[in-house]
């Protein structure tokens, strides 16, 4: 499907004044799980296109477009924080009155998803939430292996070096973090080049970047989220990736545990776009792990045993432990009582 039947076939909610679009495959069969799906930057729900083709009869699919991003508002003024993305979906869901959903997140969206998981976590909300299924992203600052363009937009300098960005920037940047660069077609890119422009979108670069700064500033609040709350997570990745790849799944196992990591080896930082039938198959298997059914690829039941083990671990020791302690400051602890209340 082509961006324009894209937006032909999706719709909108008003946000505080703001246009947000979201794609849905129709009404919501209560029947099939719900899965909420958030995109990454610097694209749009559009990259889960691949996946609506092979869930539609599945799954409930529901894909919205960020502020700022693809066929949402795209204010000029706003900056827009990741704290913010996590109210317009929440709105989202409450508007379209979702029932108990799943989520799949990559890159940008990962973050936004920690901050929903972190919501979910403090706030003790009913269980809506049933899990989050995350492709890659920047979990951790210290593993975030930001391109040099992407450092020089969230600089002082990030206005000016947005002004002078060019299509032929972005598809060389865009390349480099494909698993097989051959693979990305220019029609492709032309197409994420002009869904980034819609409602003169370019502009926004350097603004919608400011989420590698708040992932620094929210560290504990976004890893607490990972490793206290009760909804399963998974963790689907592209090992090829030089910016969250398997260094990025290396940090994740010391941190959160073994449990449902699957790893793409020849793919990069899009695995549902550049392996999709791979991400079909490990995303399937996870969900029917929730409800104890075995696994048919053999990655996930290679890491179960240790996962669980880990994380009862974690989960018995974390709240008392000197060493977590050290991630939660007093104005981390404030941050999030302000944000939570």
């Amino acid at each position: 499907m082509t961006p324009e039947k894209w937006l032909e076939n999706g719709q909108y909610i008003k946000y505080q004044g703001h246009q947000i679009f979201y794609k849905t495959n129709g009404n919501i069969d209560s029947k099939r799980p719900t899965i909420l799906m958030i995109h990454g930057y610097p694209t749009s729900s559009w990259d889960f296109e691949t996946l609506f083709k092979l869930w539609d009869k599945k799954f409930n699919l529901v894909a919205p477009d960020m502020l700022n991003f693809g066929f949402s508002a795209k204010p000029r003024t706003k900056k827009c924080s990741v704290l913010e993305q996590a109210d317009v979906i929440s709105y989202l869901i409450e508007q379209l009155n979702l029932p108990p959903f799943h989520i799949l997140a990559h890159d940008y969206g990962d973050t936004v998803a920690q901050e929903l998981m972190a919501r979910h976590y403090y706030t003790k909300k009913p269980e809506s939430l049933l899990s989050v299924c995350m492709l890659n992203g920047g979990l951790f600052p210290e593993t975030h292996r930001a391109r040099f363009i992407q450092i020089l937009l969230n600089s002082p300098l990030g206005s000016l070096i947005n002004q002078l960005g060019s299509r032929k920037t972005f598809d060389t940047n865009m390349r480099k973090i494909w698993g097989d660069p051959h693979k990305l077609t220019d029609d492709q890119l032309k197409e994420y080049w002009d869904m980034i422009h819609y409602n003169n979108g370019r502009h926004l670069f350097h603004s919608t970047i400011y989420y590698m700064t708040e992932r620094k500033k929210y560290r504990p609040r976004w890893l607490q989220a990972l490793t206290h709350s009760k909804v399963p997570i998974a963790l689907i990745n592209g090992s090829l990736d030089p910016v969250s790849g398997k260094h990025m799944v290396e940090r994740y196992r010391e941190l959160v545990g073994d449990s449902n990591i699957y790893e793409i080896p020849e793919s990069g930082h899009y695995p549902h776009l550049e392996n999709p039938d791979q991400v079909s198959l490990y995303y399937q298997e996870f969900l029917a792990s929730l409800e104890g059914q075995p696994s048919i690829s053999g990655q996930q039941g290679t890491q179960q045993t240790k996962g669980e083990a880990q994380e009862q671990k974690q989960t018995s020791s974390q709240d008392d432990s000197p060493k977590y302690k050290r991630h939660l400051s007093n104005s981390s602890m404030t941050d999030i009582n302000t944000i939570v209340n």
